[in-house]
């Protein structure tokens, strides 16, 4: 009988020549160069969409807490006849007997009347993201140190005004220190506004910082709401 015949062994897989090395090398380096620009994109196009969303997230903050602001200083008005200023600030002393220091030189030290004799619970709603301004308030205003602390308060307060023009501006946002110019970085390019009625309105800034409103500077004494008169303006510390 003839003897089965038996397969041959497995053999080992030869391996691979130089081109298909060559070929391997291609793909794996257009893998890795395709990973890295897709990553790229993905990085290019994301992060300003973050930066773009945080930043109107900070203006909308911005533009509620002003809301908030505005109706302690209609129910302040309500109470002593006026929003504060020098002469509400004896008023604020004499009904309360506050211990604050309420001074007239700043947006901070004025609001602190608002602390002391009107409905402000808190300091949250005076905050808004600005460069002056980039921490929250604590929430601890017993004392002058700590009461609207530099820093805890973002809007630039106009005193003088009353409620008979209910389109003047009362509060604005984010006014450089010391200066009739806005800064276009904290809002993207834009700045708020509260009027005596109570609404919030946001502004395209030019590249002057300017808000352009009637055809003039929002801070234009031509301005009809001023009549006439520059704005007194009081800056947060």
């Amino acid at each position: 009988m003839t003897a089965l015949t038996q397969p041959p062994p497995n053999l080992p897989t030869p391996p691979p020549d130089r081109e298909a090395l060559r070929f391997r090398r291609k793909a794996a380096r257009i893998w890795w160069l395709g990973g890295i620009s897709i990553g790229f994109c993905l990085l290019v196009i994301g992060v300003p969409l973050v930066l773009r969303q945080r930043s109107n997230a900070d203006m909308s903050e911005a533009m509620g807490n002003m809301r908030s602001v505005g109706m302690m200083l209609l129910e302040f008005d309500n109470e002593y006849g006026e929003f504060p200023n020098a002469t509400t600030a004896a008023d604020v002393k004499k009904a309360t007997a506050t211990t604050l220091t309420l001074g007239t030189w700043s947006s901070n030290q004025l609001f602190r009347q608002l602390l002391a004799g009107g409905g402000g619970k808190s300091e949250k709603p005076f905050w808004a993201k600005t460069a002056i301004s980039p921490r929250k308030p604590d929430d601890i205003f017993n004392t002058d140190a700590t009461a609207l602390a530099p820093g805890e308060c973002g809007f630039a307060y106009i005193v003088g005004q009353n409620t008979f023009d209910l389109e003047t501006p009362l509060l604005v946002a984010p006014l450089l220190p010391g200066k009739l110019a806005f800064d276009p970085k904290p809002f993207k390019g834009m700045a708020v506004v509260l009027q005596i009625d109570n609404s919030v309105r946001s502004y395209p800034i030019d590249k002057h910082g300017r808000v352009i409103l009637n055809g003039l500077n929002l801070f234009d004494p031509r301005q009809p709401f001023w009549k006439g008169k520059t704005p007194d303006i009081k800056w947060p510390e």
